[in-house]
This record gives structure tokens, sequence and C-alpha cells, in this order.
């Protein structure tokens, strides 16, 4: 999809506009990809944080406090990592124009919740659903 949409600086989506035009399209593209190059930027600082500094310290305090610390590293750096992928996955939905819609019911996601989170795949009801059976299957474990 070649991109001839320019938006003017100060554009926001809303909802008095026909739902998912091609400037909320474009908003919202490149929200994602300002949102997944910071995250691609906070990935290599991790790394470049991971790479220095060695488990070589003289006290176990300190040895066990850089263990932790790289260990939260690490996690930062997974979740990162998936959020990346839902970038890339909402991102291929704008391209197939399946974007703000609800996977499950096909209705509208609402401007409101994909300014809120822009990788979001199901309506609030949809969602909702999903907790209360997450919730059920957690009560019965």
């Amino acid at each position: 999809m070649v991109n001839s949409v320019i938006l003017p600086p100060d554009y926001t989506p809303n909802t008095k506009e026909e739902y998912m035009n091609e400037m909320q399209l474009e908003y919202f593209r490149l929200k994602l990809l300002e949102w997944k190059k910071e995250l691609l930027a906070q990935s290599n600082d991790t790394l470049d944080d991971l790479r220095q500094g060695g488990l070589n310290q003289p006290d176990d305090v300190d040895r066990a406090s850089l263990e932790t610390d790289k260990s939260i590293d690490l996690r930062t750096k997974d979740r990162a990592r998936k959020l990346i992928m839902k970038i890339d996955e909402a991102l291929e939905r704008i391209e197939d124009g399946s974007y703000g819609y609800c996977e499950e019911t096909g209705e509208e996601i609402g401007i409101g919740r994909l300014m809120a989170r822009p990788i979001a795949t199901l309506c609030v009801e949809a969602q909702e659903r999903h907790e209360r059976m997450e919730k059920t299957y957690d009560d019965e474990a």
C-alpha cells in the first residue's frame, strides 16, 4: 500500500469521521511505527547493558543484584519482542483492511480503545468475554 495521505500535524482521529478512513489508518500506522521504533531502541539499549559488565563482582550481594538486574532486563526485552510482533501484526491488518475491527465479532473496536491500545484485536465486549473465561479457568485450576 502506497501512502498518499499526509496528516496535518495536529490530526487526531475522532468518532465524527467515517470509521477507519484513510486519515485514521495513516494515523495509526504512524503511531505503530513510532512505538516499534521506540521499542527497538530500548531493546538495543538493553542488549548493550547486558553485554557490558560481567558477573565478576567480588561481593556476593553485588553479584546477586547484578543477576537480578540482568534477569529484569531480559524479561523487559522479551516483552518488547512480543509487543513488536503484535505491532507488526497490527500493521499487516492496516494493509489488509481488517485493522480496527474485532477479530471475533467483526464489529468496530472503536477509536478510543485503539488510541489507548493500538494493537487491540478485540472489541471491549469480546475482550471482557475472554477475560471472564480466563478467570473461570484460573479459578478451576
